[in-house]
């Protein structure tokens, strides 16, 4: 797969995705880096957390590879998987967009933990695109019994060291509960 996608044509297409993305998300006012002047590879929980390379959510994106990966192996069996690659990037990069409107990041401040949710930087939306890649490459590779405990780990690890993950994030955007955000807060 990464042979076919090395060509030119299809690495035109991730490179455009990701400038695209960039280009807008830039337009939103998105700060291309932290406004607090400080680059580092990981973002600690709080209002700096997205506006690094990577953070607690960071898994969840690679989640996402791995569930793009299992629902275009399902819905589209025909299509080459360097098809299926393209078009989850193009899902995960519109989401990328999408999340880092004013609509979302309101509503995870009044659904979610995520009170001081200011959205997330550009290098931390390009990073979390590249991320699900890597867990769609994965997910290409491994097992589906490798797939499966890695995923669940994914999401059991930042559970249990911040209170959030994947799942309880869409539980919370799409049906926000007072026992589980009371939980999450600890």
């Amino acid at each position: 797969m990464l042979d076919r996608l090395s060509r030119p044509r299809p690495l035109l297409a991730l490179f455009a995705m990701l400038a695209i993305a960039a280009i807008i998300l830039l337009n939103f006012g998105r700060p291309a880096l932290c406004t607090c002047g400080t680059l580092d590879l990981w973002g600690q929980v709080g209002p700096e957390q997205s506006q690094m390379l990577t953070d607690w959510y960071t898994p969840s994106h690679v989640v996402h590879g791995f569930l793009f990966y299992a629902l275009l192996h399902l819905a589209a069996p025909r299509w080459p998987v360097e098809r299926r690659f393209l078009g989850a990037f193009l899902v995960e990069a519109a989401w990328e967009v999408f999340e880092n409107t004013p609509m979302v990041i309101d509503r995870y401040r009044e659904a979610t933990i995520a009170l001081g949710y200011s959205g997330d930087s550009i290098l931390n939306s390009l990073s979390d695109i590249t991320v699900m890649a890597l867990g769609f490459w994965a997910a290409r590779r491994f097992p589906i019994w490798v797939s499966v405990v890695v995923v669940l780990l994914l999401e059991l690890i930042p559970l249990l060291a911040i209170r959030d993950n994947l799942t309880l994030n869409i539980l919370m955007l799409v049906a926000p509960s007072d026992a589980v955000r009371t939980w999450q807060a600890g």
